[in-house]
Formats: structure tokens, C-alpha cells, sequence
């Protein structure tokens, strides 16, 4: 690329570079730089990127390099390194090894000291944490969710008492589930932002309940990409939340060793919870046990 000297980039030394998540422009002079200049582009997908590269005129040769064959690749590249070429590692979209491939060679290249530089730029997790009107102060990423109701679920509950806000992906035909079990576990009432094709044409931010994103999403045929962005919980929400953990773990325990419903609500009244929902909780815990389903 003309301008660029020839010694811009390091030798011997692996770039993780951020790409864009959806609008090309956002693509940084300095990731062209290292783009161009590189001896080889390791890339997630090399027809997804050959667009990218094409739009900034770079020419550069690449490879492929996804979940399925980077543990092939990875002696290859790292003879590569070692012999001293310079190689720019990238994902379809936004900063590699976020929900992406690439850790595996991040990680021997750290083994074998290597020298590992990011070059920093789009994200989707800051860009829909900014546009969320969420607090941001403090977050937790959660990539994806699992894809079976139970597992997902199970997630859900264990995070039910994170004060921090709450980032998830999600594939646009799991959208559905992953609200209905959201608003299940987490609470209707809970405040979220659904952001669709961000820095695209067509981006979209809904801000509104977990109720409400449920209820809108039974009704549409999602498309497109997506990330959640959920409000954590409240300290009194972590607390409750806290006791009813316990008294699960002891009444099912109690239940384990031969107690009725009745005699294991003890052990959930100690851990905390009213008679009432300790009776409750106790009846649900043995049902599910009952049908070889409990979470």
C-alpha cells in the first residue's frame, strides 16, 4: 500500500487485529497499516474477510483459521512466527477471541514468547453497552448462552444475583427462548436493551422489560445479529436470591435422604425462606425429581 514503510510492522511477532462489526468505515488507519504490511492474515473466514480487504485495497495473502482446524494450523503458524514473518490474526467481525477463534494460538504464542500486540477497535459488547442507557460502570460478559432450555436455564439461575450489568450474544432464531427463560429466571420486571445490527443500515436498540422483549419477540421473525444487554440485580434482589440458593441446596439434600416435602421445608425455613415458600420450593424440587428433570 503506498506510504507504508516496509519496516512498519514488527517481524516475528503476532497482531490481533479489531475489524469491524458492521459499518467497513470503522476499519482503523492503523489496522490497515498492519493489514497490509503483514507477511500472512489469519482470518476466521477467509470469504468474509477477502470483502473487508478488498474495501481497504489490501492485498495481503491469508489463511483460514477457525474452530475447526486451529488446533491443525497452529504448528504451522507458530514456525512461521519463530522464523521470524509477521502475521495479523482476525475474526469475521469485531476484536478476535471475543466469542471467536484464536485463543489457542494466542495462548502458544505466550508460551513460547512470542510477542502478542492488539491492535484495538470495534466491539460490539462497549458499543451496545454505551447505547443501552444501562449502568456501565461496572459489566460482565456472557457470550453466549447454552442452547439446550435446561442448561440455559441452570446459566440464567446462576446469575440471577449478579449486580453487575449483563452482556449476552445470541443467534437470532434462539432469541425467543433466551427471553422467555430470561423474564423466567431473572424477573419480568427486569430492565434490558436489545440491540440489532449494530453500526449497520439497519441498527436497532429496544429498551424496555424482560416481559415486554419476550412478548415482542413470540410475535417476529428475528434476523440479523444481535446482543442483550440486561440490568443486574438490585442488592436486596442478590440477597434474596442468595437465601433461596441455600434453601435449595438443603431441601433437596433433605429430600435426598428420605424427607417428605413437608419434613425438607424445615430446612429451607432455617436457610432463610418463609414456611409458605419453603413449602412451595420443597414441592417443586421433589416434582421435578419425580420426572428425572431437576435443574
Amino acid at each position: 500500500m503506498p506510504g507504508i514503510e516496509p519496516d512498519l510492522v514488527e517481524r516475528g511477532r503476532l497482531f490481533v487485529v479489531a475489524t469491524p462489526i458492521g459499518n467497513l468505515g470503522d476499519l482503523s488507519p492503523r489496522a490497515v497499516e498492519v493489514l497490509s504490511d503483514a507477511d500472512l492474515i489469519v482470518a476466521e473466514d477467509t470469504r468474509r474477510t477477502r470483502k473487508l480487504l478488498s474495501h481497504a485495497r489490501i492485498s495481503t495473502k491469508m489463511i483460514s483459521c477457525h474452530r475447526d482446524n486451529e488446533s491443525a494450523r497452529l504448528d504451522g503458524l507458530l514456525s512461521r512466527l519463530e522464523g521470524g514473518e509477521a502475521l495479523a490474526l482476525v475474526s469475521d467481525a469485531g476484536v478476535p477471541l471475543i466469542s471467536d477463534p484464536g485463543a489457542l494460538l494466542v495462548r502458544a504464542c505466550i508460551d513460547r514468547e512470542i510477542p502478542v500486540e492488539c491492535i484495538p477497535g470495534p466491539s460490539a459488547i462497549t458499543s451496545a453497552l454505551v447505547v443501552s442507557g444501562l449502568p456501565v460502570d461496572r459489566f460482565t460478559f456472557e457470550g453466549f448462552l447454552p442452547r439446550a432450555q435446561k442448561a440455559r436455564r441452570s446459566r440464567l439461575e446462576g446469575l440471577a444475583g449478579e449486580e453487575r450489568t449483563m452482556v449476552f450474544f445470541e443467534a437470532p432464531h434462539r432469541m425467543k427462548a433466551m427471553l422467555t427463560d430470561a423474564a423466567l429466571v431473572l424477573g419480568a420486571t427486569r430492565q434490558c436493551a436489545i440491540c440489532r445490527e449494530l453500526t449497520k443500515i439497519h441498527e436497532e436498540v429496544w429498551r424496555c422489560s424482560l416481559r415486554e422483549a419476550a412478548e415482542r419477540f413470540a410475535s417476529v421473525e428475528p434476523r440479523g445479529e444481535y446482543v442483550v444487554v440486561i440490568e443486574g440485580a438490585t442488592p436486596s434482589d442478590a440477597e434474596a436470591h442468595e437465601v433461596e440458593a441455600a434453601a435449595r441446596e438443603a431441601i433437596a439434600l433433605a429430600l435426598e435422604t428420605g424427607a417428605t416435602p413437608r419434613e425438607a421445608a424445615a430446612a429451607g425455613e432455617v436457610a432463610g425462606l418463609s414456611r409458605s415458600s419453603a413449602y412451595k420450593l420443597a414441592v417443586s424440587i421433589a416434582r421435578q425429581d419425580s420426572r428425572g428433570d431437576r435443574r
